[in-house]
């Protein structure tokens, strides 16, 4: 079963590490501010596509978005950390990243298939807004980033 629309945000304790950031960091920075989780694998060819448009978020919604990345092995060459690194550092990824070798946040996360990429955007009240993974995973997620992200702007200006 996956997590409906509206479900509060799970908890982020369970990673096995942090590579930046720990679960109560990312929790007291994201407080009021809607939050973007997207997990990702090192052996996942979409997912490393994928981080640069991650990375174009994090960018043009600075200040608004929250972005927590999990990487979540899907073979157990996967769960080599050193492998998580050299692909954190090439692929620019600056954002809090938590390694879930032991599938705690997977599993807190109903994505029972172990879907990569896989993103789940939660409002500033941290409710489930939107889900999408796979190829067409940043297509499906980028309208309901504008979304929630076009009417925070406006409130902030209004």
């Amino acid at each position: 079963m996956s997590m409906r629309i509206g479900t509060p945000m799970p908890s982020l304790e369970g990673a096995t590490e942090w590579l930046s950031g720990s679960a109560e960091e990312v929790l007291q920075d994201a407080e009021g501010h809607p939050i973007l989780i997207h997990f990702w694998s090192v052996s996942c060819g979409m997912c490393k596509d994928n981080l640069p448009r991650v990375a174009e978020w994090r960018e043009k919604h600075r200040g608004q978005l929250r972005i927590v990345a999990v990487h979540m092995p899907r073979y157990p060459e996967d769960t080599n950390v050193d492998a998580v690194r050299e692909a954190v550092t090439k692929y620019e990824i600056n954002d809090a990243l938590a390694i879930d070798n032991e599938h705690k946040l997977r599993d807190a996360f109903q994505n029972e298939k172990g879907y990569v990429p896989a993103y789940y955007l939660f409002d500033e009240q941290h409710k489930l807004k939107a889900f999408a993974a796979g190829e067409y995973g940043t297509k499906v997620m980028e309208p309901a980033l504008e979304r929630m992200l076009g009417t925070a702007e406006a409130a902030q200006v209004g």
